[in-house]
């Protein structure tokens, strides 16, 4: 076994060959939210609202825009993403093809990229990717249970966490939809 450190993260790594790297299923989770926060860390680590001190950056203010969860909406669609990649590269059995994985994943962190209070149009597109993930993995899921899938089978384990993050994404793009549509200003 290969251990690679990055800053504090340790991610155990298995080499086999035709497969390529391998994370452990049981550590995946833990390491896709320890990276998150490590990303966010150092990106606004050393900052404050008033800046750091030396005349260099700082970050503005967060404003509170009611019933607005795009910021929620597009970790899930970052950690989707991710997690379809390394679900393809370990030979999980997912309803896409390889390049129908890989184009699903350049969409879903086209649209978190994009996703912001200004553009409404965004806020349907992410609806949109929302229901058709829900769909498309929450049948799948389904189905193979229904099919006597083992529970600890990493494809089916693959397929219904992609099934979940769609579901909550769907949630909190419906939220955001709806207060968009509530705002005084609604012009669009």
């Amino acid at each position: 076994m290969n251990v690679y450190c990055i800053k504090s993260i340790r991610l155990p790594l298995v080499y086999s060959i035709g497969k390529g790297f391998a994370l452990y299923p049981q550590r995946a989770v833990a390491i896709l939210a320890r990276g998150l926060q490590w990303v966010r860390g150092g990106y606004t680590g050393g900052m404050t609202f008033e800046g750091n001190g030396d005349g260099g950056d700082h970050v503005p203010r967060h404003r509170e825009i009611p019933h607005y969860h795009g910021d929620g909406v597009r970790i899930l669609f970052v950690v989707s993403a991710v997690l379809l990649i390394v679900a393809q590269s370990t030979g999980a059995d997912l309803p896409l093809s390889t390049f129908g994985t890989v184009i699903a994943a350049v969409v879903l962190v086209i649209a978190a990229g994009i996703t912001n209070p200004a553009q409404f149009w965004i806020h349907w597109a992410n609806t949109f990717l929302a229901i058709y993930g829900t769909l498309l993995f929450g049948t799948t899921a389904v189905s193979r249970y229904r099919a006597g899938a083992s529970l600890f089978d990493s494809s089916f384990v693959y397929v219904e966490a992609l099934a979940l993050l769609s579901l909550i994404a769907l949630y909190f793009t419906t939220r955001t939809v709806r207060g968009l549509h509530m705002r005084e200003d609604y012009s669009r």
